[in-house]
């Protein structure tokens, strides 16, 4: 495939994106643990980084923001029993998100620099 068509099309790896946030925001309501979800939040935003290192912000927002999504569905809807504390700290998703799309977006980069140099 030329690469860019490659990079033009974007749509499968925002579907992936969109469907990893849904199952990190699952993770969430599941398990309750802020580590577990914060990590696979790190994870995907890494490897989507890495994937699309061009504007990696929108890896935070397509994958962090199903988060609190989910956990406000969980709880209006499934009645799950959520404490206000567990919506609010789903919010930290982002911090991870944000280590995890740059620093996939520069390893990414530095591997094409190194590549392009041998």
């Amino acid at each position: 495939m030329p690469v860019h068509t490659m990079k033009n099309n974007d749509s499968m790896v925002y579907a992936l994106g969109s469907f990893l946030g849904i199952f990190a925001g699952c993770l969430d309501v599941q398990f309750g643990d802020l580590l577990l979800t914060a990590l696979f939040v790190l994870a995907v935003t890494m490897l989507l980084g890495a994937l699309r290192p061009e504007r990696p912000w929108r890896w935070i927002l397509v994958v962090a923001v199903y988060v609190p999504v989910i956990q406000l569905l969980a709880f209006f809807w499934f009645t799950e029993k959520l404490y206000r504390a567990q919506i609010y700290e789903s919010f930290l998703g982002f911090l991870t998100g944000i280590a995890g799309a740059y620093g996939g977006a520069i390893v990414r980069r530095g591997w094409d620099q190194l590549r392009a140099h041998n």
